[in-house]
């Protein structure tokens, strides 16, 4: 008797310890940090805090948003972002805060922290239309004052092993680089006289190589990193350009797709070349072309028109950004693009899915919860 109370004990035991050992295993492998960069596709807040034509502050825009009650947050659209969802879906406890924002201090930043920006690029002359906005070097450079307070929170020793293995380093930008630079009209004559795409695509390239460098000496290891989408199809492109709804415009999506080709072969430079790290490449130019051509299978109705500023005035009223005076639809979950730019929460529902889970059509060389259990 004694014997068999001894066995059952041990196992007992062995399937506590194993328990445990399992519960840690899946507490290691969840998403500590995420640190977000990029444009208003990404922006979940910080250009509230710039003197900007840039924003997202008022509504109709987070209608949808739970976390603020549908309240208005500086995101550019009905509800979540591609980063918060990400988050969400891989443990995070908390959305990324915003870098601007008087709150995000102490240990609010060890859930990570949001430095992207409506009208922000690569190139510093991006965006200069908006007068103010974050471009990806002054990002880089509060991300380096964030690295410091990490590690006075946590020591050095742990601050590395928290930044390198624990955290995500997400980066969404290169569309305003051709939309709000090379392609803009009167604005981009200069370069456009200046520089060939060939040359344009270069100098993007260059500069993007050296800020993930910079990244990766302040200890970023795990990264996804969006290419450019198909610019020529977004609502804006088509009410611009008066095309009809299944029309894009060739040339910005002959731009994106040049450019996306040499962000491929900079991805496997990078992961040749900076030992310890893996930069993941998501491939958003064809999954939201996927979403556009074949929108009545994921549930929409329409992909040519924005739910926000439909029929709200013609040419010139369609193109501006989301605003309390714009009309908006009644069926918002049924739009890809929530207005002329930005994709509606349901469109970045579907799209951070196939980044976490989907298959190298999408995401390579591995998906996000793969790279996250490195």
């Amino acid at each position: 008797m004694a014997l068999k109370y001894q066995t059952t004990l041990a196992l007992l035991l062995l399937l506590v310890i194993m328990r445990f050992h399992g519960n840690v295993a899946a507490e290691n492998a969840k998403l500590a940090a995420s640190f977000i960069f990029g444009d208003s596709l990404a922006d979940a807040g910080n250009n509230n805090y710039l003197s900007t034509l840039s924003k997202a502050n008022v509504p109709p825009n987070g209608i949808d948003f739970k976390a603020s009650g549908g309240n208005p947050t500086g995101r550019f659209t009905n509800g979540r972002t591609i980063g918060d969802i990400v988050g969400e879906e891989l443990g995070q406890a908390n959305y990324a805060v915003p870098y601007l924002a008087p709150n995000t201090t102490g240990k609010t930043i060890l859930n990570g922290v949001n430095y992207a920006s409506g009208g922000g690029g690569i190139l510093n002359a991006t965006g200069s239309l908006f007068t103010n906005r974050l471009g990806m070097d002054i990002q880089i450079d509060y991300f380096n004052i964030t690295r410091k307070q990490i590690k006075k929170l946590l020591g050095e020793s742990e601050a590395r092993d928290y930044v390198m293995k624990k955290s995500l380093f997400s980066i969404i930008v290169g569309s305003n680089d051709f939309l709000n630079n090379y392609l803009l009209p009167f604005v981009s004559t200069g370069v456009r006289v200046s520089q060939n795409p060939d040359a344009f695509v270069d100098d993007m390239i260059n500069h993007f190589r050296i800020q993930l460098y910079r990244l990766y000496q302040l200890d970023a290891r795990k990264f996804v990193i969006s290419n450019v989408g198909p610019i020529g199809c977004i609502p804006y492109q088509r009410i611009l350009n008066e095309l009809d709804d299944e029309d894009c415009v060739d040339l910005a999506n002959n731009l994106a797709t040049q450019y996306n080709t040499r962000l491929k072969d900079l991805v496997d430079e990078l992961n040749g070349n900076l030992p310890g790290a893996t930069f993941v490449l998501a491939n958003v130019y064809d999954l939201v072309s996927e979403l556009i051509v074949n929108y009545k299978k994921y549930g929409f109705t329409t992909a040519s028109r924005g739910c926000c500023g439909i029929g709200s005035g013609g040419q010139v009223a369609g193109i501006i950004p989301c605003v309390p005076t714009s009309s908006l639809c009644s069926d918002r979950e049924k739009h890809v693009f929530w207005d002329q730019y930005h994709p509606s929460e349901a469109s970045n529902l579907i799209l951070a899915k196939q980044l976490i889970n989907g298959d190298k059509r999408f995401i390579s060389p591995i998906n996000l919860r793969q790279l996250m259990d490195l």
